[in-house]
């Protein structure tokens, strides 16, 4: 067993602080990163910029060239449930470039996986099912736990209308984040075990962070907290 996890895949609501314990782990001293967390260099996939990347083009579509949206609706949402999964399968193709551009690549590096998923658009029960096999061996999940009260009030807290693409300083209209993501299917999918979920026959080790109240808003109560978790979570991963 490697001293680093290959692949972390963290998951939770918008704004539940995946963002801001990847922001702490890539700010860590690498020492200190792998020490206290088990995280080597990082490489990050995140599905926001490639959705957004959608809406931008939209954009200049319309108003540039007076052509049809290919993704989504003026309001911002798209056009077919299918492109949620094909996120999911572009996650995919990017992690096998990934590995295959550069030899023995987890022999240093951790690759961190962000999405999100709400019942509106399958879920994770749905998202699941298009994880490839490369993605899913030696991985290990960590799924940063608000109810969605808490996702709204720090979605709000985090926009920044000036940044709409940073991972960051991104949010959601209230009546969008409600509709996508009030209801989530973590419980259901997880509920089989406490330390594995059998995803297309991989048994992946997860863990759930607490994060109420919050500890992403501070680093000085995040960084022990992460301490706990990612402890657990290894225990689990070299089983």
């Amino acid at each position: 067993m490697s001293e680093i996890f290959k692949k972390l895949i963290l998951l939770g609501r918008p704004a539940s602080g995946k963002s801001e314990v990847i922001d702490y782990l890539k700010n860590s001293a690498p020492d200190e990163r792998l020490r206290r967390f088990h995280i080597g260099n990082i490489a990050e996939i995140d599905d926001f910029p490639m959705l957004w990347t959608w809406f931008e083009e939209d954009d200049i579509l319309e108003k540039k060239f007076n052509k049809p949206r290919m993704h989504s609706t003026k309001d911002g949402y798209f056009l077919y449930e299918y492109q949620w999964h094909l996120l999911i399968e572009r996650i995919c193709l990017e992690y096998k470039k990934k590995i295959r551009d550069k030899k023995n690549y987890h022999d240093s590096i951790t690759c961190l996986i962000e999405f999100s998923r709400g019942t509106e658009h399958g879920g994770y029960k749905e998202a699941f099912k298009h994880l490839s096999n490369e993605v899913l061996e030696d991985s290990a999940i960590l799924y940063v736990n608000v109810p969605y009260e808490e996702s709204l009030r720090k979605n709000r807290k985090r926009f920044n209308p000036d940044k709409p693409d940073s991972v960051l300083e991104h949010g959601l209209p209230d009546s969008k984040l409600e509709r996508l993501y009030k209801n989530v299917d973590w419980e259901e999918i997880s509920s089989g075990s406490p330390t594995n979920i059998n995803i297309n026959g991989v048994e992946v080790p997860y863990v759930a962070f607490e994060n109420m109240p919050s500890k992403t808003d501070d680093p000085m109560l995040l960084g022990p907290a992460l301490d706990d978790v990612m402890k657990k979570l290894w225990e689990i991963y070299c089983t």
